[in-house]
């Protein structure tokens, strides 16, 4: 009888779909790189982004805060920082088990645990302090650059400058703008 358990869990495993996981190719005006995101772990988060990269409003927006050994974040203004338009904010993941790791890609937010929209961070070092606390929330964790990471190196070294009329600081010189954003198959 115990043969015949080995046998169909084996054949569930052989049997069973495997997901795939959803991977986007990102072209900048530096170089290129390419996300696999977590749908298991951070299923509304990929959702949302998914979202903007489907509707093609990423592309034109600019890395605007770029921070070495940091973060590299982008995804919310266009090439003259205006501001682009949002969906309504996605419900905080941050405690999914996933970790804000170098090549990891997470969600910017206000203070608001439940604020963020179409901003994202890459995190160009292991930054852990923005991980989720048993007292409180952190930012969503919700993939990860499989490939091109020397590409989000190279956007850290470009000298950046701060902006007193739109109050902002770490912004490129040379904007660095996201040129295509698209869902890749997976084999």
């Amino acid at each position: 009888m115990m043969k015949i358990w080995a046998l169909l869990g084996i054949l569930a495993l052989v049997v069973a779909p495997v997901q795939a996981r959803v991977m986007v190719a990102v072209e900048t005006t530096q170089g290129d790189f390419v996300l696999q995101l977590n749908e298991d772990k951070a299923p509304k988060t990929v959702s949302n982004f998914l979202r903007y990269v489907d509707d093609g409003s990423y592309v034109g927006t600019q890395f605007h805060r770029v921070i070495p050994r940091f973060v590299v974040q982008g995804g919310g203004f266009d090439q003259d920082l205006n501001r682009r338009p949002t969906y309504e904010p996605v419900d905080n993941e941050s405690r999914n088990g996933l970790h804000n790791r170098r090549a990891t890609i997470a969600m910017a937010r206000t203070q608001d645990p439940d604020s963020a929209t179409r901003q994202f961070y890459i995190n160009v070092s292991d930054n852990g302090f923005l991980d989720a606390t048993p007292n409180k929330l952190g930012y969503t964790v919700f993939g990860r650059v499989v490939e091109g990471f020397n590409t989000i190196l190279t956007i850290t070294q470009q000298p950046t400058v701060t902006i007193p009329s739109k109050r902002m600081q770490d912004v490129p010189q040379q904007p660095i703008i996201i040129t295509a954003i698209n869902r890749v198959s997976t084999p």
